[in-house]
């Protein structure tokens, strides 16, 4: 019944803008890290951002200095500005969390949101 549900993704041209969200919803008693992977056919997902129940984040290398990151924790939702997109930046993008769920400690996956950065 615990849950990660991205939203925002689409098509956007070169130098737009897009901001994702993901939001746990369940049984949610805390959320460590959260943060966003990003897939292309043919390769493994890597790391585009995350950020921690602190407020610590840590940045993919392509997208540092584009993309902010950002949670609301009353929410239970984390956010992705993404500014300046590049066709480099297509990819499904995947929310990933890591905390207390229900009664147990869990990593999740959400299903993913599909980014187009095309002319």
């Amino acid at each position: 019944q615990v849950q990660l549900v991205e939203s925002g993704g689409g098509l956007v041209q070169p130098g737009g803008s897009l901001r994702l969200s993901c939001a746990a919803s369940g049984s949610v008693l805390s959320i460590n890290a959260i943060g966003w992977y990003r897939q292309v056919p043919g390769k493994l997902r890597e790391l585009v951002a995350t950020i921690t129940s602190g407020g610590t984040t840590n940045y993919g290398g392509s997208v540092k200095g584009r993309f902010t990151i950002s949670r609301d924790n009353a929410k239970n939702t984390v956010y992705l500005q993404m500014n300046n997109l590049q066709p480099e930046d297509t990819a499904v993008y995947y929310c990933n969390a890591d905390g207390t769920f229900g009664s147990s400690w869990r990593v999740l996956w959400g299903q993913g949101t599909r980014v187009t950065v095309s002319s």
